[in-house]
């Protein structure tokens, strides 16, 4: 009887038809995520002349997917360690997708909010476990590269709902962007059908059957006899606790992960949420705002795919501090009113950076933790990105209400991008310091 360790099979491997339809699914179901995030952005304008609404209201009415988001990160995300990857997948699709359909049919701020939430609830549950399933089945020499290409469907969706809005608002209003939402639930049979399960979550479930078809798929080349076991190297780790996640001299670095997730997605919704408006009465055309948008979310898929890549090669912390750092300046700049050509081109460099890093964080949290605690800490590193994501939209509306300079609000904007590349260059040293300790202790 062998014992044959799936996750080293996977990562000596090359890389196959089965992991590319794993990235395809998985990118679909971020690109109708990622509609789902950005299209509040391309109708605030419009809800804000409707409703009447004051900035900080617009604000908070935004904020309510973001606390969805954030309770679905902490439900959704250590709910799949025990139910299983593909079922939260499933669920967090489900939920997103009917309740942005009924988004469409909200008639006041209170029922938006309520339908805003319960989308949130399924958007924050999807991304950790998608980020967590691709991880498993890429090797290791491509999984950043992978994850990212995954991921950049997210920013594709944000395109999507940029250019849809610039098409139907101005003819039909703000509705017709969320009734859209019906046409990815036509998806759902799709996913329930070709979407595998977690190799490793199988493994610890004892249905090697169901793994053995799986495994066979990824690696056609290896014959396995009545009697082989399928092994997961990481398969009896701790159990799936918050605590596990500050233990093994990880407590630095998790907290660090935990403080630029914070800040970056802080400045992802703060963007998304409030660029068009801002630009709008800074004196740019109402088409001009809105394909603002469509650049910001064009930067975030190119500088994820582009950090993906550099990433694998010279490892993650550096390209994430590197881009931090190119995110502060190029939000700063955005303030100095520039040309649109020049707008659009700091608004492309601002999304690659910020779009672009929220990825490469999600891939450097994947890296950190083994796959008995993977998903919890990417649902809790989530969940407290998620604060800071409701405190976007929020802080926008409140700053925009006080009428400062637009130099002055974009010299705001760029401090989270500034504490975000202080804290990783803190982890990133962390981490060389760990590494250097393994490689003593083991020599």
């Amino acid at each position: 009887m062998r014992s044959i360790d799936v996750n080293e099979a996977i990562d000596q491997g090359r890389f196959g038809g089965f992991q590319w339809m794993v990235v395809a699914l998985c990118g679909t179901l971020l690109i109708v995520d990622g509609y789902d995030v950005f299209v509040a952005g391309t109708v605030l304008p419009t809800l804000i002349a409707e409703w009447g609404l004051t900035k900080p209201q617009a604000g908070a009415l935004q904020a309510w997917a973001l606390f969805g988001m954030m309770f679905g990160a902490l439900i959704l995300g250590p709910l799949a360690d025990r139910i299983g990857r593909k079922k939260g997948v499933a669920i967090s699709f489900v939920l997103f997708t009917t309740a942005t359909l009924l988004t469409g049919f909200a008639n006041s701020p209170e029922q938006f909010k309520v339908f805003r939430f319960v989308a949130g609830l399924g958007c924050g549950g999807l991304m950790p476990n998608a980020v967590a399933l691709m991880n498993e089945y890429a090797p290791r020499r491509l999984r950043g590269t992978m994850v990212a290409l995954m991921f950049s469907g997210y920013s594709v969706g944000g395109m999507i709902a940029a250019g849809l809005g610039i098409g139907l608002i101005p003819g039909f209003g703000w509705k017709p962007m969320f009734l859209i939402a019906a046409v990815p639930l036509l998806l759902l049979p799709l996913v329930l059908w070709k979407l595998p399960e977690s190799l490793g979550f199988l493994i610890r479930q004892g249905r090697q059957d169901e793994a053995r078809r799986i495994f066979a798929r990824i690696s056609p080349s290896t014959v396995l006899a009545a009697d082989d076991r399928l092994v997961f190297s990481e398969t009896k780790g701790a159990s799936a606790s918050v605590a596990e996640l500050f233990r093994h001299n990880r407590t630095l670095r998790t907290l660090m992960l935990w403080v630029s997730f914070f800040c970056c997605l802080l400045l992802v919704y703060l963007l998304s949420s409030w660029l068009p408006k801002v630009l709008q009465e800074a004196g740019y055309a109402e088409r001009a705002s809105l394909l603002s948008l469509f650049s910001l979310n064009f930067g975030g898929m190119a500088g994820a795919i582009a950090g993906g890549w550099m990433g694998d090669r010279f490892g993650l912390p550096k390209v994430v501090v590197a881009f931090f750092a190119a995110a502060a300046a190029s939000i700063a700049l955005i303030g100095l009113n520039p040309a649109s050509g020049v707008l659009f081109l700091l608004v492309f460099v601002a999304g690659a950076t910020t779009i672009g890093t929220q990825i490469l964080l999600y891939a450097s949290v994947a890296q950190l933790y083994n796959l008995s605690v993977r998903s919890t800490g990417l649902g809790w590193a989530s969940g407290v990105g998620r604060i800071g994501a409701i405190v976007g939209p929020t802080l926008g509306g409140v700053l925009l209400a006080r009428e400062l300079p637009l130099g002055q609000n974009f010299l705001i904007f760029a401090i989270p991008a500034a504490v975000s590349a202080l804290a990783m260059l803190v982890f990133a040293l962390s981490n060389a310091r760990t590494r250097d300790a393994t490689q003593l202790a083991a020599a």
